[in-house]
Parts: C-alpha cells; structure tokens; sequence
C-alpha cells in the first residue's frame, strides 16, 4: 500500500484553490508550508478545484522536496473560457477555464498530461475518478458510468501498469457509487467525502464489507460534515453543504453533551473518529489557514479518553 503510517493525517488543497474566499498565492504557500512543517507528507489535489490553481500551487511548493505523496483526479477536462465568472463553482481564485465531465479513455489520458503541466512535476502517486455517480455534479447516469466502466476504467489500468500511477480509486460524496463499481472496475483506494464521520456512518455496513472482499482502503475525507461537527448545533450551522436539519441538530447535540462530559472538543473526537477503524489509510483535513490547519493538527494527535468512544457507542451514536 503507497499509503502508510506517516500518510494517517493528509492535507486537501480545495481550499488554496480559493473555495468560498480568495487565497492570494502567498497565502497558499504559506498554509502549505505549516502542513508540511507538521509533518504532513500526503497531499490530494484535482483540477476541479479552482480549475487547476490547486494544481498549480501545490506543484510550485512540492517542486524542490522529496519523500511526498500526491493525488490528484480525473473525471473533468479543463478548456480555456474567455468570459470566467469571478467566482467559478464556489472557487475565488480560479484559472480563467471551464470545465466539462469525461470518463472515457481519452479524456482520462489527456486530464492526467494536464495535470501533470499544471502541476510541474514529474510524479503523480494516486489518481483518483472524482465524482462519478453523484446527483448534485450531474453524474449519476447511465452514460456517464458506463463510459467509466466500459473506457475509463481501461486507461486507470493502463496508466497504473505503466507506473504512471501507482495506485488508482475513487474520489466520491456516495456510499452507492462505491458499491456499484467496487469490483468492476480496479479500485485501491477511495476517498470518501462525508460519509464515515462522527455524525454518519452509512459506509460502515454496506461498504467496509465490500472494502475487505475487493481489496481496498480509504481515505476519508469531510469529518465535520461541512462543519456542524467543528460548530456544533448553533444557528446556522452546515451539514453537507446546507443548514442542518433539526434531527442532525439533534444528534450533534447529544454528541457534544458527552464529549464536554469528558472535556474533549467534540471537533477532536469528530477528526479522530474515522482513523479508529483499519479501513481508513488517511483522514484528509483542508484549510487556507495555518492556524485552523494546527489546532486540526492538533486534535487529530491529541489523546482522548477510551471512556468516551465507550460512551458514545453505549448512547448508539457510533457503532
């Protein structure tokens, strides 16, 4: 497995990309360089994010150091726009493209040359397929994964044969993508956004048996549910990118009620919680602020009383 135990606590660039504000490229280096001053090695990318300014950033700070690992993602081509909105899909700092959904074989072959551009460097180490079969992108449709199954899937294997890549998966919102293409396709890894956290746990039945039976590991990504795990229940507070409904509410609050029982920050516990289970490889944290990317850092290495997690599943609030 390319992901080991120094890999347990990565870092994702969506944010240095300039998702939901502007981030100048000085202040992208310099969050960049206080993960990697934490000891962060694995780094994930996609040219979704900021249409190719993540890229970009990221290979102008990896390009003079060695021992990293970097993913980034194919699924979208990038083509010039000549009329860019000021903010593109939610990104404040985004390249003047736009861009368009391919899973096929040649799509795949030339979004991995792009990237490999913008990027600057000479290694890519995991590729992974971003948001195939998801409702909200406008993927899940036969088309889009039939193109995935019957001619993408073949340039994932080609690429990773010829050591291109070393490993290939994919990079998903949904448990049901996962289940629909684990075994038809090569899957080593999937980053998994949302759905192994605190909060929700729907991978944890239908998917970790899937995940032993084919092979696979994964990354997990989105621990604080778009951020009501970090906020708790307050007014306003965001679950999967929308204001929480009241039976989240309700739930987050019985989960804070016990982690301040035991005086840990409920956010610690939600940061910590996917990397109890073997499945996961890696917990994703992302930031364009050093000092929200150190207080994470610190609470994924901070030590939590086994008490809590007892009485959390005693409450049936985690398995």
């Amino acid at each position: 497995m390319i992901l080991t135990p120094d890999h347990t606590l990565s870092f994702g660039t969506a944010s240095i990309g300039g998702l939901y504000a502007p981030v100048t490229s000085e202040a992208a280096h310099e969050v960049l360089q206080s993960a990697w001053d934490a000891g962060i090695r694995y780094f994930d990318t996609a040219p979704h994010y900021g249409n190719g300014a993540s890229e970009h950033r990221l290979g102008d700070f990896l390009r003079d150091k060695s021992d990293w690992i970097l993913s980034t993602k194919v699924g979208r081509i990038l083509t010039p726009d000549r009329n860019p909105p000021a903010v593109v899909n939610g990104f404040h700092s985004a390249l003047p493209l736009k861009q368009h959904f391919d899973f096929g074989y040649d799509a795949i072959m030339r979004s991995v040359e792009d990237s490999f551009q913008r990027l600057g460097l000479n290694r890519i180490d995991i590729l992974f397929v971003h948001d195939i079969g998801d409702p909200g992108a406008g993927t899940d449709t036969a088309h889009h994964r039939a193109q995935l199954r019957d001619s993408g899937a073949k340039a994932l294997r080609a690429l990773k044969e010829q050591g291109v890549v070393s490993a290939v998966g994919l990079g998903v919102n949904t448990v049901e993508i996962c289940e629909d293409l684990l075994g038809q396709m090569e899957i080593d890894l999937i980053l998994l956004a949302g759905r192994y956290t605190l909060l929700e746990q729907t991978a944890r039945d239908r998917l970790f048996p899937l995940l032993d039976r084919y092979g696979a590991k994964l990354v997990i990504g989105g621990v604080f549910n778009s951020g009501i795990l970090a906020t708790g229940p307050v007014a306003g507070a965001q679950y999967n990118y929308a204001p929480a409904p009241p039976k989240v509410l309700s739930r987050v609050a019985e989960i804070e009620a016990i982690c301040t029982r035991h005086d840990v920050p409920m956010a610690a516990a939600a940061i910590q919680y996917p990397a109890r289970d073997d499945h996961v490889v890696s917990t994703l944290i992302g930031t364009s602020k050093p000092g929200s990317l150190l207080r994470n850092v610190t609470q994924f290495r901070s030590q939590i009383p086994a008490a809590l997690w007892d009485d959390l599943r005693t409450a049936e609030l985690i398995a």
